[in-house]
C-alpha cells in the first residue's frame, strides 16, 4: 500500500501546476474580477435606454458590498486562520531549534561567537534599512485616505483596536523591559488576541530564545524535550502546508474583496510596496554586504559576487535557502576556498538562523500595512518591529513561504489588523525570490567575513 502511494503522488504531483503558479493566478483572477466589478458598479446607467449592462451594474451597486464582505472575505479567512491556528506553537519550536543550533558554538569557541555577532549586525542592519525606506517614501500612504476609511471599515473593531493601541504606545523603556516576560503561558494566550500585559509574541520569542540556549546548555539531558519541539515544529509545518494548498482561493477571495471596493488605487499602492522593498534589498546586498566582505574579510566585492553568483541563481530560482544550502557550500569550498570546518559551520546554521532579506522584508510588510491601515506607529513600536523582525530570521523556516506565519504574529504585536497580510500574498512569491537570494548571499557573506582574511589561496 505504502508503495502504491509512493509511486502516485508524484505522478499527480507533476500533472499540477507549482504552488506558486497557483497562487499567481489566484491574484490574477481575484484582481481582474474585483476591478471588473467594481468599473461596472461605479458606471453610469443609460437612464433613457436601459440595457442588459444597466441591470448588471444595477445588481452590483446593490449587492457587492454583501459579496465582498459576507462571501469572498470569509472563505479567504479561512485560509489565514489555519495559519493563525499554528502560529504560537511554531514560533516556540522554530525558534528554540534554532538557538539550540547556534548553541553548538561552544564547541567552536570563537567561530560560533564571531558567527552569532554577525548575524545580529547584518540582520539589524537589513531591517534599519528597510524601516528607513518604508518611513521615507511612504508606500502606503498613497492610498487615499476615503479608500483607507474604508478598508478599516471592512475589519471594523480590529481598525479601531489598532488605532487605539497605537495611541496608547509604550516608552522605549517598557518596550525593552516587557521583552521579558512575567508569565510566557499568559503572553502565548493573549499574543494574538492584544489581551498580553507584556510585549506578547516579542515575549514569548524570548521565552523560546532562552529556552533554545538552555537546551543547548543541558546537552543530552535535554533530548526528550528537543525531540518534542522538533515534533511540534513538523506538525506545525505540516499544517501551514495544508494552508498553503488552500492558499491559491484564500488570495483570490481576499484580492476580490479587496479591489472589489478600493479600485485600482490599492494596485498603485502594491507597485510602490515591491519598489520599496527590492530597494531595500539592493541596498543591503550592494551596500552593506560589499562592505563587509571588503572591510572585514579583505576580499574585492566584485569577486566576491562572481564567485557566488551559481548560488543566488539557485537561491532565486528555489526560494528556498535549505534547498539551496548543498550548492551553497560548495561555493564556498570551491570558489571562495573558504575552510571546510568554517563554511560547513556557518552556511548550515544560517540557512535558518542569519536570514537578512526575511527580516528586511517582514519590517518593509509591516510598516507598510500600518500605513494602509492608516495606523501610526510610534518609535517605540517600531524598535519592536526591528527586534521581531530579528529575531524572526532567527525562527522561519528555509522553505518558501516560510516567513508568513511570522509577519503575521509582527503586525498584529503592533495593532495591525493580521488579515491585511491577504493584500501583498499575491505577489509575495517574486519578492520571496528575491529575498531568498538576499538570505543566501548574507549567509555566504557570513561565512567569509567568520573566515576573515585567513582563507586559503
Amino acid at each position: 500500500m505504502t508503495d502504491s502511494s509512493a509511486t502516485t503522488n508524484p505522478a499527480s504531483e507533476r500533472h499540477s501546476w507549482p504552488l506558486h503558479t497557483r497562487i499567481l493566478l489566484g491574484l490574477l483572477v481575484g484582481v481582474v474580477l474585483g476591478l471588473t466589478a467594481n468599473l461596472l458598479a461605479s458606471r453610469s446607467i443609460n437612464e433613457a435606454q436601459p440595457g442588459a449592462l444597466d441591470d448588471i451594474t444595477l445588481w452590483l451597486r446593490a449587492n457587492l458590498e454583501f459579496i465582498a464582505t459576507q462571501i469572498a472575505e470569509p472563505v479567504g479567512k479561512i485560509f489565514l486562520r489555519l495559519i493563525l491556528m499554528m502560529v504560537v506553537p511554531l514560533v516556540v519550536s522554530a525558534l528554540s531549534l534554532g538557538v539550540l543550533e547556534l548553541g553548538d558554538v561552544r564547541r567552536l569557541g570563537r567561530v560560533g561567537l564571531k558567527t552569532l555577532v554577525y548575524t545580529l549586525i547584518l540582520s539589524v542592519c537589513a531591517v534599519t534599512i528597510g524601516l528607513t525606506l518604508v518611513n521615507w517614501w511612504q508606500p502606503g500612504a498613497s492610498l487615499p485616505p476615503e479608500q483607507r476609511d474604508k478598508l478599516a471599515e471592512r475589519y471594523q473593531l480590529k481598525a479601531a483596536e489598532s488605532v487605539a493601541k497605537s495611541k496608547q504606545a509604550k516608552s522605549i523603556k517598557d518596550t525593552l523591559l516587557d521583552i521579558i516576560p512575567e508569565n510566557p503561558l499568559q503572553e502565548a494566550v493573549g499574543a494574538l488576541d492584544g489581551t498580553s500585559k507584556g510585549n506578547g509574541m516579542l515575549a514569548v520569542m524570548f521565552f523560546a530564545l532562552i529556552l533554545g540556549g538552555a537546551l543547548a546548555v543541558g546537552g543530552p539531558r535535554t533530548g526528550p524535550l528537543v525531540g518534542v519541539l522538533e515534533g511540534v515544529f513538523d506538525v506545525s509545518m505540516i499544517v501551514i502546508g495544508w494552508a498553503m494548498r488552500i492558499a491559491p482561493y484564500g488570495v483570490a477571495c481576499l484580492l476580490f474583496s479587496i479591489t472589489s471596493q478600493l479600485g485600482g488605487d490599492i494596485l498603485y499602492a502594491l507597485g510602490r510596496f515591491v519598489a520599496t522593498a527590492v530597494t531595500g534589498m539592493v541596498l543591503q546586498m550592494v551596500v552593506v554586504y560589499s562592505l563587509a566582505v571588503w572591510l572585514i574579510a579583505g576580499k574585492s566585492p566584485l569577486v566576491f559576487f562572481r564567485q557566488i553568483s551559481e548560488a543566488m541563481l539557485t537561491a532565486f530560482s528555489t526560494s528556498s535557502s535549505n534547498a539551496t544550502l548543498p550548492t551553497a557550500l560548495r561555493v564556498a569550498h570551491e570558489k571562495l576556498d573558504l575552510p571546510r570546518d568554517i563554511s560547513q559551520f556557518v552556511l548550515t546554521i544560517g540557512s535558518t538562523g542569519n536570514q537578512n532579506g526575511t527580516a528586511l522584508y517582514e519590517g518593509v510588510v509591516v510598516l507598510f500595512l500600518a500605513q494602509v491601515f492608516g495606523v501610526e506607529l510610534s518609535l517605540g513600536q517600531q524598535v519592536t518591529v526591528v527586534l521581531m523582525s530579528v529575531l524572526a530570521g532567527v525562527g522561519t523556516a528555509g522553505v518558501p513561504g516560510g516567513s508568513i506565519p511570522l509577519i503575521v504574529i509582527v503586525l498584529q504585536t503592533v495593532g495591525v489588523p493580521g488579515e491585511g497580510i491577504g493584500i501583498i500574498l499575491g505577489i509575495d512569491r517574486i519578492l520571496d525570490m528575491c529575498r531568498t537570494v538576499l538570505n543566501v548571499s548574507g549567509d555566504l557573506v557570513l561565512a567569509t567575513c567568520v573566515a576573515g582574511r585567513n582563507t586559503r589561496s
